[in-house]
């Protein structure tokens, strides 16, 4: 939780002054009690009237001062909270920004989402009702107890032994409502990633008919959410009778041994009605005790999620204090005895791959589902690094290279075409941000998915939902090659990009390649696009089993002579 806090100090004068103002109010507070007993022991048992007067002035005075104090305290805890909460959610987003890809896969999409939206408001809403009410509460019963004793020692003696006994309890309410509700936490996590698998899959349930299977599914999972939480709530709600019980049970103490000691002389009408105004206000405090434990349970709970993402180590492919600048590639690429294991896992993706690239050149990769084509392409702008061999560009290695200064002259293209909520003209600049309007209708164009923007109501200014879902597979693999192409990259990297597109629009979009002096890398299914490559590579379980042009290997390699006939039987026979 001293991670998540340490937010706070951006803010120590606004807290600082939030805790003056509302140790203003808890001091009104706790003198009110001595006024009343001026009052009565002064004023109404002696009759007189000018110091009843007097000391009605003074309450009536404090009053003021407690109200205007509350206000302005509000307004400072509202500042530091809510900025508080903005800083936490800006420091989660850059940490997830900066994890590798295998960081990913500690935390679940819905589990981040839960974190830097429902965790944040459970510690956001806590240090608003810290500054406010949170710390005034203990304050009010450590200060009202501290009062009562000044007033009356033997008297007060009743509530030092009740306070030990309440603060035990809470304690261990406090601890068990941690786990309980970091339990909560864990289950909403649930229900949020089984609403966001729904809402991405949609299309796919309706068309599969498994809409009901899906209710169950959530039914359940929300259930479960229900569940834990009405567990957490009813230890909280126990807190407060056990509270109530234990205090009224003083009160009625205070008033039994106060009447005594008043008849003999020991303590002052004033006296008791003060210590019992102290007391009462230490119960009002214990009333809210419940709800106070239960915020900073969920607070704790959720501090120590949002910590879980703020302390995990980066280990993001950092650049070599050596590095060199890749000012302008060529576009040669090399790959020299390459083998990589995914972190994490055992199983080699890519073993002793060996292959050159020329600038220019460009080369088609074949291979069955699994066999590493994608974890290729990852290696080349160094997304992972390898763990045998070296990846040489320009004859450079790429760990040697400026990841930055790499990355922007490769334009990358996945194998799940990704647009994001925006206008198409957004969309295309995402690949380059100072992109002009006859930049990116060049790219469009070369993409072969100018036309179709232009028949669309707005053109090029037309929103895209989430993921592109008004595009249809083949418009959102041709953006996504605009996308690319606007940054006029050195390596062009396609991912099974072209797996929607038919077979002409596929070709005009193979022959507008041409015009870019870019070495292309395309990952794909389909002969005819092999046909046209300067190079084919043939990888199967991550190995390189052939390599070279379209006649070559259809004179060498059994394997792709077999992917050949299964496609193009009829002109094989």
């Amino acid at each position: 939780m001293l991670k998540v806090m340490s937010f706070l100090k951006s803010y120590r004068i606004a807290v600082f002054v939030a805790l003056f103002l509302m140790l203003v109010e808890l001091t009104v507070e706790l003198l009110q009690p001595l006024f009343m007993a001026k009052i009565v022991d002064d004023g109404i048992m002696t009759g007189d009237i000018s110091t009843i007067i007097h000391w009605g002035i003074v309450m009536v005075g404090m009053s003021l001062l407690a109200f205007i104090s509350g206000i302005v305290n509000s307004f400072y805890a509202a500042h530091v909270s809510q900025s508080f909460g903005l800083d936490i959610r800006k420091a989660i987003f850059d940490k997830v920004q900066s994890f590798s890809f295998s960081k990913f896969n500690l935390f679940p999409t819905s589990s981040l989402i839960t974190r830097m939206t429902n965790d944040v408001v459970q510690v956001q809403n806590t240090v608003f009702m810290s500054l406010r009410i949170m710390l005034r509460a203990p304050l009010l019963i450590i200060g009202g107890v501290i009062m009562a004793l000044i007033v009356n020692f033997k008297l007060s003696l009743i509530f030092l032994i009740v306070m030990p006994i309440l603060f035990i309890f809470l304690y261990w309410v406090m601890n068990k409502g941690d786990a309980l509700f970091k339990a909560v936490q864990e289950r909403l996590d649930r229900v949020n990633g089984v609403m966001r698998e729904n809402l991405t899959g949609i299309r796919l349930i309706k068309a599969f008919l498994r809409r009901k299977y899906e209710v169950k599914r959530f039914t359940k999972t929300n259930e479960q959410l229900k569940d834990k939480t009405v567990s957490a709530l009813r230890l909280m709600e126990v807190t407060m009778p056990v509270l109530l019980l234990v205090m009224n049970l003083g009160i009625l103490a205070v008033l039994w041994f106060g009447s005594s000691m008043v008849n003999i002389g020991d303590a002052q009408v004033g006296e008791v009605v003060a210590i019992v105004n102290y007391a009462t206000r230490i119960t009002g405090a214990f009333s809210i005790f419940s709800f106070i434990i239960m915020a900073f349970s969920r607070a704790k709970a959720s501090s120590r999620r949002i910590a879980e993402v703020l302390e995990t180590e980066i280990d993001e492919i950092e650049d070599q204090q050596e590095s060199l600048e890749s000012s302008s590639l060529e576009g040669e690429i090399e790959f020299n005895d390459v083998s990589f294991t995914y972190p994490g896992t055992d199983s080699k993706v890519l073993e002793n791959l060996s292959f050159k690239v020329e600038p220019g050149q460009t080369v088609a990769i074949l291979g069955a589902t699994g066999s590493g084509k994608s974890s290729l392409f990852q290696l080349i702008p160094r997304l992972f690094d390898v763990d045998e061999g070296e990846v040489l560009i320009d004859g450079q290695d790429v760990r040697t290279m400026q990841s930055i200064a790499l990355r922007n002259q490769i334009g990358y293209v996945p194998q799940e075409a990704l647009l994001f909520t925006g206008s198409v003209k957004e969309n295309i600049r995402w690949g380059k941000e100072d992109a002009t309007v006859d930049e990116m209708i060049s790219a469009a164009k070369n993409a072969q998915i100018h036309d179709t923007l232009m028949n669309l109501p707005k053109g090029y200014d037309t929103i895209i939902g989430q993921k592109g879902v008004n595009l249809s597979g083949g418009q959102k693999q041709r953006l996504s090659i605009a996308r690319a192409l606007v940054r006029k990259p050195k390596i062009l990297l396609l991912d099974d990009s072209t797996s929607a597109l038919d077979l002409k629009t596929e070709a005009r979009l193979l022959e507008a390649l041409k015009q870019y002096t870019c070495t292309t890398l395309i990952i794909t299914q389909k002969i005819s696009t092999a046909v046209e490559s300067d190079l084919i590579l043939l990888i199967e379980e991550g190995k390189l089993i052939a390599k070279g042009s379209h006649e070559q290997l259809l004179k060498e390699s059994s394997l792709y002579q077999k992917i050949y006939q299964s496609q193009y039987r009829e002109e094989a026979m």
